[in-house]
């Protein structure tokens, strides 16, 4: 026993590191970096640039109502409590799938687990139209609604988006797709679903530098769902849809694709700011 259990330590040992995990982990240990810097100082915390320009991406889709967002030493979140768990378990998701090698695969869940998808994204529609009611003080409401569940539940429309959202481009991007099912067992869906626990269990600890890594991550899942949309309608309009074979054919239609995502969000952004005057929710409310 002790022998098989050297051999198994000494294979883990020479197994080499992918390139996919470090390609994670550089940016990871980037954003640490950052975080331990902006938080060891509120003022600047308060003006911290990648914040500032999250804020900016977040606002032109959330209403950003300060009394519905998780803070970060007093800093309100870039994107809502709601939007958080959306955006955070999309980029979980699709960062998961990209590091199970699954770039190819392109077909949709079995029915059974899409069902169960759908399901999650009805649950979040039912605690969002409670929370709604909640603005009218006559209207009925099932439940007090709580941060929490605004987070879990977006975390779980998240995790349907990534699923249903990454086989759409792969067969769009993909000359070559692999017709395989993003994911094909209760097993697999439960792995994601434990990565989204333990996701909502760092954010819920209210650790200031977790708080920070996650608000940026849920902005790049933002932009991933969104320049996977501009990338799936403007291949597909242009009748350039299952062409690339090699990664080096897709940089400049997902180049295109996030520039046209920043830019979308940005004019929504200015749009919004020139009507309401505020950053934070809508006047009135």
């Amino acid at each position: 026993m002790h022998q098989r259990i050297q051999a198994d330590l000494t294979r883990l040992r020479q197994r080499p590191i992918s390139r996919r995990t470090v390609l994670l982990l550089i940016p990871l240990f980037i954003l640490f970096v950052m975080g331990l810097y902006a938080i060891t100082d509120i003022d600047y915390l308060y003006h911290d640039h990648a914040l500032t320009r999250a804020d900016w991406m977040g606002y032109a889709v959330c209403h950003r109502i300060t009394e519905r967002s998780f803070m970060i030493n007093g800093r309100q979140f870039p994107l809502c409590a709601r939007c958080t768990g959306m955006y955070l378990g999309a980029a979980l998701t699709l960062l998961t799938l990209g590091l199970a090698g699954r770039w190819r695969w392109s077909d949709l869940p079995p029915l059974k687990l899409l069902l169960v998808l759908l399901g999650l994204i009805g649950i979040m529609g039912i605690d969002g139209i409670n929370s709604y009611l909640h603005f009218f003080p006559n209207a009925p409401h099932v439940y007090q609604p709580q941060n929490w569940l605004r987070l879990t539940t977006g975390m779980g429309t998240g995790l349907a988006m990534g699923l249903i959202m990454w086989p759409a481009l792969a067969q769009t991007l993909w000359a070559n797709a692999e017709f395989r099912p993003i994911i094909n067992s209760w097993r697999e869906l439960a792995g994601f679903v434990a990565l989204l626990l333990v996701g909502i269990f760092l954010l819920l600890s209210n650790q200031a530098l977790l708080l920070y890594v996650l608000a940026i991550v849920s902005i790049f899942g933002l932009l991933g769902i969104l320049l996977s949309i501009n990338l799936v309608l403007g291949l597909i309009l242009l009748h350039r849809d299952g062409r690339a074979l090699t990664w080096r054919e897709t940089a400049v239609p997902l180049l295109i694709g996030l520039t046209l995502a920043i830019i979308e969000l940005s004019l929504i952004s200015t749009i919004r700011l020139s009507i309401t005057g505020t950053m934070t929710g809508f006047p009135g409310l």
